[in-house]
Parts: structure tokens; sequence; C-alpha cells
């Protein structure tokens, strides 16, 4: 092995696509995790490590980040969970334990709910997007998502994203922070970054009208409970949230990140891979 995340491979797609993922490790149950918006593979530098001494391990880029090709469709939940799950058949039959942080939260939800409990031993959800939290569905919110996804072009281009958006993910092995900084703020990462935002809101609404089914499936809903400056007046909303998330699903427990906000897999790694293998078996 050269790499943290092991060997590099690519899956081509029916419409002749490519996504990129990397594998290390062995075993019965195979890892698969899904970054946050925006965020290729090398957000989970901390987390692979570890589960992969108990586990084959896989992370991936979403179409248009990392390695993988863009998608010119809309980014829908639909079309991202169908990348995910054509890839999960490359991988072979399962079992699989999905990881989904931030918006991957939702992306694996809704591979697991087309799966199956024959197919998926269980979910774990890193501080996820939550349509359970009303403050995405006020109007200034839909506004604000919208300014992001046209501003995050012109940060790309002089640098400004790479400088604010590197610095959570430093401490990662050099390998992953080298790749992080080389692909996750580029201006190509920012249009697939905006082409997720695009759709952000009515993705949401969509979310709460038809949730996933996960029955049979065991949930870990991870929250982080430690707010920044940056998310002091809504971290309360999106930890009431991700409880109530973990109340209405069949089989799910809260998991609660004391030291973290929203980027638990920098902040709390040992708790995620804690859940993964806890469900890995």
């Amino acid at each position: 092995m050269t790499h943290t995340f092991g060997e590099s491979r690519h899956v081509t797609l029916a419409d002749g696509r490519r996504l990129h993922a990397m594998v290390r490790g062995a075993g019965d149950v195979t890892v698969v995790l899904d970054a946050g918006m925006g965020l290729s593979r090398s957000s989970w530098g901390l987390v692979v490590p570890d589960v992969a001494e108990q586990a084959r391990t896989v992370v991936y880029d979403r179409a248009g980040l990392g390695r993988s090709d863009r998608d010119p469709r809309p980014r829908t939940l639909e079309h991202l969970r169908d990348d995910l799950l054509a890839l999960l058949a490359e991988l072979g039959d399962g079992p699989f334990v999905l990881v989904g942080h931030s918006w991957g939260g939702p992306v694996v939800r809704t591979a697991a709910a087309a799966l199956g409990p024959g197919a998926v031993r269980g979910v774990v959800l890193v501080d996820q997007v939550d349509e359970h939290c009303d403050l995405y569905f006020e109007p200034s919110s839909r506004k604000r998502f919208t300014a992001s996804a046209r501003m995050v072009g012109p940060m790309a281009r002089v640098g400004l994203y790479r400088l604010v958006g590197s610095r959570p993910g430093r401490h990662q092995p050099a390998d992953v922070v080298a790749d992080h900084r080389a692909e996750d703020f580029t201006p190509a990462a920012a249009a697939a970054m905006g082409a997720e935002l695009d759709v952000f809101i009515d993705e949401l609404e969509a979310l709460r009208a038809a949730p996933p089914r996960l029955d049979g499936i065991p949930v870990s809903v991870i929250t982080g409970t430690r707010p920044t400056r940056a998310d002091r007046k809504v971290r309360s909303a999106i930890v009431a949230a991700h409880r109530r998330t973990a109340e209405v699903l069949p089989d799910a427990r809260l998991v609660e990140a004391p030291g973290s906000a929203h980027l638990v897999p920098f902040t709390e790694p040992e708790l995620v891979v804690r859940e993964v293998l806890r469900l890995a078996g």
C-alpha cells in the first residue's frame, strides 16, 4: 500500500462517466464513506486507517469532485444515489455499512433504502444535513445557499476557497492533505459544489415530504453538540433535528460528539470509527 486510502480505481457508469474510488483493507463487510457537499474522499483521512484494520473500506468522489468525471445533469439526490448504487454494484453484494457526512448523509440514506436490509448492515449519519431542521426552509436560507453557489467559483479562482476551506483538514495524513489541497478547492470542484447547492433546498423539501424508509437497517445518528462561532445560532436547531431523526427511524440511536460542531470526521474521528465498527460487527 502506497497511499493512506489504499488502491485507486475507476468505475465506468452506464453513461460513460467514471467515478473514482480508493479501496483499503479486507473483510466480509464493506464500509463505504461519502463526504460532505463539495468535498472529495479526502475528508476521511483520520477515519479510514482504523476502519480498514477490520473491514474493506472504500472512499469515493462524487461526480465532478476529486478524480471523478463531472455530470452535466442536475445533481439531485436521485442522480447522486444512482451513482453510489453503481459503485456498490461493482464492489459486490455486500453487506455494506454506508457512512455519510453532511450532505453525504441523505445520499447514503437514499441508497440504503434502495438496497434494503439484506445488503446494508448499517448506516452512520455523521452530522448530516437533516430535513427535520426547519431553519433550512426559511426564505432567507434559500437566498443564502443560492448566493453561496454563485460565490464559490470566484473564491476558487483567486485562491480564497483553498485558504479558508483547507484549514480544518490539515491534520490528516500528509498524502491525504496533499490530495485535499490539490483537488477540493479548484474551480472545477467549486463548480461541482455549486451544482449541488443549486438543487439543495428543493431536494431537502422532497426528502421531508418522502423520507427514505430504513426499516430493518440499524442507524447511528452522530451529532456535533459543541457550537462554533460560525454556527452558534443554528447548532442547537441542528442537534434537535438529529435527535428527531433518531426518534423517527425504526432502529436508530443518537450519538453525541461533545467536542465537535459540524466537522466530526476531523475533530472526533475515533467516534465515527467506533460507530462504523459497531455496525460492521
